[in-house]
């Protein structure tokens, strides 16, 4: 099967510039698109496709276009690629940036043109240091080209684009907060209603979406909706790439069906487990997520199945627990990387992450006490969904409370025998 975002990218070469791009088929959506389809057409193909966000949040791409205001002639559009991928565990955004960065600037130049953005951004991870030089080139290459500026193909299309590179805060993966950030403020959530949709980046209609989705409008416009929706044997359109960190003989990242089962990505893709070395426990979608166990392992990593199963699938890039790894120390060092990356914005987030942390931590050493486990219970709760301002502190609680689901014993060992057993 066709694995079209990854088809031209290898490992034995370097990324394609736009005249090798061009002869493998790139920017043909963008001819096609411009010169003859409309703007609705497109958004219309896109909702039809099922391509569903690939940042996590999983909602309906052409849904979330349709909601742009389209009757403002003249005004002023923004379309952003959230490139800042953050989220620990996850880096498939990094090989699509770093393999073939014309692939999203077409993506993004069709989708702007669904929503008649004028504007463009690409919001860049700032130790992404080969993407960002990657990816300037190709902005250059593509302005030279006529993809980019006034007048596009003489279609009357126009589009500015700019590579802009973060300063290192996992929220500005929030989209609100990435927002802020672009217009030089503090990278802190902002209240919704009113959405981006609608009232974005200063004020205007603006649509943000991951690297990963804007790759794919190029091929759903080329080749239609329902190739796209037949490329997946289940519920979820598409492809996706999918991950694997941990003691696996071959940790990486694929290109698979949707819907491809978490024992087929690590016993085939990955190799299985490292010798002896067991599966314990996996986080299937970054750091972010509810575990899932070994009776887990038949799940099909799509949006609906993992659901089902207690998770997310968040960015499909599994974290692997294993037999020899303390579960305590795994969670206490996700819990210090939220605790530092909380933006302070709201106080549950703001106090509830740092004691969480602590409370870790005086666990692994030794120090912890029967109650701090109803303590973390309790913090599970109040950082819980609907509790805080944004999405960071209830992500936060996920690996926790299913850490504390699955491997209670682990934590009361360490607390009956005062120290850490794999130390």
């Amino acid at each position: 099967m066709e694995m079209p975002l990854t088809q031209h990218i290898s490992s034995n070469r370097p990324a394609l510039h736009l005249k090798d791009y061009t002869s493998v088929g790139g920017y043909q959506s963008v001819h096609k698109a411009l010169q003859s389809l409309t703007p609705q057409e497109v958004t219309k193909m896109v909702q039809d496709s099922d391509l569903k966000g690939r940042g996590g949040a999983g909602f309906n791409t052409g849904m979330k276009w349709s909601f742009v205001p389209m009757n403002t002639t003249g005004q002023t559009k923004y379309l952003i690629a959230n490139a800042d991928e953050m989220e620990p565990g996850t880096f498939k955004d990094r090989l699509l940036l770093e393999g073939n960065p014309h692939q999203l600037i077409e993506g993004m130049i069709v989708s702007a043109y669904a929503i008649q953005a004028n504007i463009s951004y690409i919001f860049l991870r700032w130790a992404y240091k080969k993407a960002a030089r990657l990816i300037q080139t190709a902005i250059h290459e593509a302005y030279a080209a006529g993809y980019l500026g006034k007048n596009i193909l003489g279609s009357g299309f126009n589009l500015e684009m700019h590579l802009h590179t973060g300063v290192g805060r996992y929220i500005c993966g929030e989209e609100t907060a990435l927002l802020n950030a672009l217009e030089g403020k503090r990278a802190t959530p902002r209240t919704k209603p009113p959405f981006p949709q609608v009232s974005g980046l200063f004020g205007k209609p603006t649509i943000v979406n991951n690297v990963e989705t804007l790759c794919n409008i190029p091929h759903i416009v080329n080749n239609g909706p329902d190739w796209f929706r037949g490329l997946s044997p289940g519920s979820d359109a598409g492809t996706k790439l999918y991950g694997i960190s941990g003691r696996v003989n071959r940790p990486g990242l694929w290109e698979l069906p949707m819907g491809t089962t978490m024992r087929e990505l690590i016993e085939t893709h990955a190799g299985g487990m490292k010798k002896d070395f067991r599966f314990r426990a996996a986080l299937p979608g970054g750091a972010s997520t509810d575990f899932l166990v070994e009776e887990h392992l038949d799940v099909k990593m799509d949006y609906q199945s993992v659901s089902a199963a207690g998770s997310r699938l968040g960015t499909g890039t599994m974290i692997i627990l294993d037999d020899q790894t303390c579960p305590v120390g795994f969670i206490h060092n996700l819990e210090h990387f939220f605790a530092q990356e909380s933006c302070g914005w709201c106080t549950p987030c703001r106090e509830g992450l740092p004691w969480t942390e602590k409370i870790l931590l005086s666990i692994e050493n030794g120090e912890g006490r029967q109650e701090d486990l109803d303590l973390l219970a309790m913090h599970t709760r109040y950082m819980g969904p609907g509790n805080t301002f944004c999405a960071l502190a209830p992500g936060a609680m996920e690996p926790l409370q299913s850490g504390l689901k699955y491997f209670r014993a682990d934590f009361e060992r360490h607390i009956n025998e005062k120290n850490c057993p794999w130390r």
